[in-house]
């Protein structure tokens, strides 16, 4: 049985990424956020859940003890949380995480906006864990899953994905650990 815990349960992405997870064989799903009651009914059937908060290190800490592998969907303040969550893994002998970023984030020069995923991003990589970070185009919600990855170095190509892909993806990394293990990928629609 693989413990997989959400950090930012009650994102949009997270929704579809919980809908995937659910299903799978051997996981026992934990959600992880701020305020529990923001957490749809449906989708918390089966599932653990802890409210924290990502800023606060003692709840990270608290939450990841015992879990096999960390799925991380936030926004904010991306590089402290990640320090946190990157400090607790490693306190707790957790070793694998699942990171969204976004698109662009190499780009010369940084748009601001993208700053916080571009630092979420080198705190990971730098993490000595086993990762694997997912930098999406821009989210639509069309009920489709088709995409196509590109690993950190390649242009960034395709469009903007449905999080139903991303969630298709994410699914099959934390059903197959070793898949995508140390890799830094750009996640859009096939042109």
């Amino acid at each position: 049985m693989n413990k997989v815990i959400i950090i930012g349960a009650t994102g949009s992405l997270a929704q579809y990424v919980i809908e995937a997870v659910k299903p799978l064989d051997n996981i026992a799903l934990t959600l992880f956020a701020r305020n529990k009651n923001s957490l749809s009914k449906t989708n918390t059937d089966g599932c653990k859940i802890i409210e924290g908060d990502a800023m606060n290190y003692n709840d990270v800490k608290n939450a990841v003890a015992g879990q096999d592998i960390v799925y991380v969907n936030l926004a904010g303040d991306l590089e402290a949380m990640a320090k946190n969550i990157v400090k607790a893994m490693n306190e707790t002998g957790v070793k694998r995480i699942i990171a969204i970023s976004s698109i662009g984030i190499y780009m010369t020069p940084l748009k601001p906006v993208l700053v916080p995923y571009r630092q979420l991003a080198d705190v990971v990589e730098s993490s000595g864990l086993e990762y694997t970070i997912l930098r999406p185009d821009w989210f639509t919600n069309d009920n489709e899953i088709s995409y196509a990855i590109t690993h950190k170095g390649q242009p960034e190509k395709g469009t903007a994905i449905s999080r139903k892909s991303i969630a298709a993806c994410i699914a099959t990394i934390i059903e197959k650990p070793e898949l995508h293990k140390n890799e830094n990928l750009g996640i859009s629609k096939p042109n």
